[in-house]
Order: C-alpha cells, then sequence, then structure tokens
C-alpha cells in the first residue's frame, strides 16, 4: 500500500518539476532599471581587538515630538558640544554640524512595550565612517516593568487582566538642544598584519 501511495506521488510530482519556469520580477527591473545604488562601505583589514572609543556628544538642532510625526529617512541635524582630542591632537571641533537621518521607527505597542527610533548615518569630514558608531536608539518609557506584574495580579479576577493588554508604551521623544552621544573609533582602521588570515 505504502509503496503504491509513493509511485502515485512520484508521478504527480514530475510534471510539476519539469513545467517550473524562471520568474522574473518585471516591477523590481523596471524601478531599479537606472537607479545607482549605493554598495555598503566593506573593510575587511581591521583591529577588532583595539576598542579605544572617544564620546563625541551631539546637541539636537531638530526635535522629535513623537515617533508618528518622523518617517524613515528624515534628514536631521545635530552640533557637537565639547571638541574632541586624541592624542593632544583636535580630530571634532566644537560647533561641527553633523548630519544624520531617521534609520529605523518603531512604534510603541500593547502591554507598555515602547516606541522606539534609531537615528544613523552620521557624517563628520575627514573621518571614515567605519570609525563612527553606527547608530544611537531614542527608546520611550518601559512601562511593561509594572504591566506585566500588574496583568499577573489581575488574572484571577477575568478580565481584568486582560484589559492591561491595551496599556501602549511610550513614545520616542528627541528634543531640540536634547543630547546624544555617540562614538569614535580611532584606531579601527589600523592594518592587520599580512600574516594574518581575516575572514
Amino acid at each position: 500500500m505504502n509503496k503504491l501511495i509513493l509511485t502515485l506521488l512520484i508521478l504527480f510530482a514530475l510534471p510539476l518539476c519539469s513545467s517550473a519556469e524562471l520568474i522574473t520580477d518585471d516591477f523590481a527591473d523596471s524601478t531599479l532599471k537606472n537607479l545607482i545604488l549605493e554598495k555598503p562601505e566593506s573593510c575587511l583589514n581591521y583591529d577588532f581587538t583595539n576598542t579605544e572609543r572617544l564620546t563625541i556628544k551631539l546637541l539636537s538642532l531638530d526635535e522629535i515630538k513623537s515617533e508618528t510625526k518622523v518617517y524613515e529617512g528624515m534628514p536631521l541635524n545635530f552640533r557637537v558640544e565639547t571638541s574632541v582630542y586624541y592624542n593632544g591632537a583636535l580630530v571634532i571641533p566644537k560647533g561641527t554640524v553633523v548630519p544624520a537621518r531617521v534609520e529605523t521607527i518603531i512604534r510603541s505597542g500593547m502591554n507598555g512595550i515602547p516606541a522606539s527610533i534609531i537615528i544613523g548615518g552620521f557624517k563628520f569630514d575627514n573621518i571614515a565612517k567605519i570609525q563612527i558608531s553606527d547608530y544611537h536608539e531614542i527608546v520611550g518609557e518601559d512601562r511593561s516593568l509594572w504591566v506585566f506584574p500588574l496583568k499577573w495580579l489581575l488574572t484571577p479576577l477575568p478580565p481584568t487582566g486582560t484589559l492591561t493588554n491595551f496599556i501602549k508604551g511610550g513614545h520616542a521623544k528627541l528634543r531640540k538642544n536634547g543630547i546624544i552621544e555617540i562614538y569614535y573609533y580611532p584606531n579601527i582602521l589600523k592594518q592587520v598584519p599580512d600574516d594574518t588570515d581575516v575572514i
């Protein structure tokens, strides 16, 4: 009986396999045809063992009141609050305007899960992109720390425990003149010796 079922399955599957054809994505081909795409910067010869970093304090020139009023790719501007020195040399002077952008927006969720806005793409003159930390995350108030204990406390009294599901987390906000911190890694581009295999 098992051999009969297996034989029937093979007989029905063979025509399906032979009729498979290559499907092309016409929409992607037409929209990306004349678009110049930026290739991500990759650096394979650097020293991961050197973790020295310097803090860059940035003052926000823009304001984000709620994650509903921003969009991914939105340009933001910051100003360097304090000069950054390395080995006695000025690397980033105070007052330098630093452009950035909103990378990701995560809306606040039920059960007190907070909203989050990830800012990235910080650009400095004369500093390689790989030497600057990739992003800074702004997180709203995490109400889940008291919502979950409250939910378990109210669970024996139906349906009061499930009503706590509707408590949302706090909004992610960035005030004008608010300060964020990112990091500068001065030695990350140090060349690895030639006899070392880098993957």
